[in-house]
């Protein structure tokens, strides 16, 4: 069994600070670096382009709506042409740092409300894989498993990773409880961990209702944003790898 751990860094903006990123490149396989759009800016990009790659992280995009103040956690109305170009300006901003870092951007992963819009809506969906096979058709789309922008990438031909959440409440759908319902966000360790194995060794989740449903996944986001970030990702990876479980990055799993 591998999986591949991946993490939202490259946040911070100006005096801003958020998260350790410098702990977590020493946890997890593969890095979602915001692009200066949700959260982020120019310097923060270089700088976590070249930790990701001193620390051999493999480094993805993590491109949101252009929402600094909301942090990309609402739903803006674009239309797909300009959807479609916000996507695209990421993608370019932040492979100009892996360049320089001399590290190939790997992956796109979208962030908080276009990731769970285009998990839903064919639209949203058709616009973000639409937007990564113009820059490049080689890089992997992150995105939930049965979601529409599985759909979508695969469609246009793009390599698609399934993720799971460890730390995150799911829907009967394999859809993710929004974060203002009750028991959306999961703070113990322990069951963290549980739950990552779960998904890992038995390609299943638990939902909030206490329902079984399928949930085969390439990838594990471990959040990097929350308090007690950093011991709840070293513990998870402790756990996995005590269970048997090889972590490996996003280019040596299964995605396809």
């Amino acid at each position: 069994m591998r999986i591949d751990l991946n993490c939202d860094l490259g946040e911070s903006f100006g005096h801003y600070r958020v998260g350790d990123d410098d702990a977590m490149l020493g946890i997890v396989t593969s890095a979602n670096v915001a692009c200066g759009v949700h959260a982020g800016d120019p310097v923060v990009m270089r700088q976590t382009a070249a930790l990701a790659a001193s620390n051999g992280v493999a480094i993805g995009a993590h491109p949101g709506y252009p929402d600094l103040q909301g942090f990309g956690r609402r739903i803006l109305q674009l239309d797909a042409a300009t959807l479609e170009a916000y996507v695209i300006y990421q993608l370019g901003a932040l492979s100009a740092f892996t360049r320089v870092a001399g590290k190939p951007l790997v992956h796109v992963k979208p962030h908080g409300a276009l990731y769970n819009l285009a998990a839903t809506d064919a639209g949203t969906a058709t616009a973000v894989a639409r937007a990564v096979a113009a820059f490049d058709p080689a890089l992997v789309v992150v995105t939930l498993p049965g979601s529409q922008l599985s759909l979508a990438a695969r469609g246009l031909g793009l390599r698609v990773a399934h993720e799971g959440f460890a730390d995150r409440a799911y829907r009967k759908d394999g859809t993710l409880v929004p974060r203002n319902v009750p028991g959306a966000i999961i703070h113990d360790p322990d069951v963290a961990a549980r739950r990552a194995i779960q998904m890992v060794a038995e390609g299943t989740a638990t939902t909030l209702e206490g329902e079984t449903i399928p949930l085969r996944i390439d990838t594990l986001c471990v959040h990097g944003d929350t308090p007690g970030a950093v011991q709840i990702a070293a513990g998870l990876r402790a756990r996995l790898e005590a269970a048997g479980v090889a972590i490996a990055p996003l280019t040596e799993t299964s995605a396809a």
